[in-house]
């Protein structure tokens, strides 16, 4: 099924072409009519010069419309491939804090002396199948410790005194990670810099 601007563009073209087959069939006219050889070369009939004008006006046009036409249909495509790409980041932003709360509760298990271990290994599967999940759509975890502070990806938090092993500049301590969808931020890692 065609768009509106497809078939006003098919009906431009399709008037365009009908005007250069009139302009043609005029100046096969004229060509074809009798006329003295001395006379036919010193005068330049007007019509002929308008017809060419309009031949080449409506060229032109012809090529705008077919330019503005595939534009349109680039647009089209590239907002459709957004579309699908960023659809779910919404959705994503929410489970981030659920992937946050399972990175606290292993951590806090880590460091319970008293650990039932089967609900220990139920939260690392947990965390992993989301991860997973995260990696089938797109959502990758930003690398922060031991880069350099980059601001489109790290927000930094607080500032610690540079050492030998974390120089200025550098991320001593992630926060709060961050992530991306696709090329996009999702939200950025929250960090401590050494300064």
């Amino acid at each position: 099924m065609m768009s509106d601007e497809d078939r006003l563009a098919e009906e431009q073209a399709q008037a365009d072409f009908e005007a250069e087959q009139a302009a043609e069939a005029a100046m096969a006219q004229d060509e074809d009519a009798v006329q003295p050889e001395e006379e036919a070369e010193d005068v330049e009939d007007p019509r002929v010069d308008a017809l060419m004008t309009e031949i080449a006006d409506l060229k032109d046009r012809l090529v705008r419309q077919a330019a503005e036409t595939e534009n349109v249909r680039k647009r089209g495509e590239r907002e459709r491939s957004d579309s699908a790409n960023y659809a779910i980041t919404g959705f994503a932003r929410d489970l981030l804090s659920v992937a946050d709360n399972l990175a606290r509760a292993l951590e806090a298990a880590e460091k319970d002396e008293v650990v039932n271990q089967g609900l220990l290994t139920g939260v690392q599967m947990t965390q992993k199948e989301l991860m997973k999940t995260f990696e089938k759509h797109g959502i990758a975890r930003i690398a922060a410790v031991g880069e350099k502070l980059d601001p489109n990806l790290h927000q930094a938090m607080m500032e610690v005194d540079a050492t030998e092993e974390t120089p200025s500049g550098i991320i001593a301590m992630e926060l709060q990670a961050g992530y991306t969808i696709k090329d996009r931020l999702l939200r950025p890692a929250m960090v401590t810099v050494a300064k």
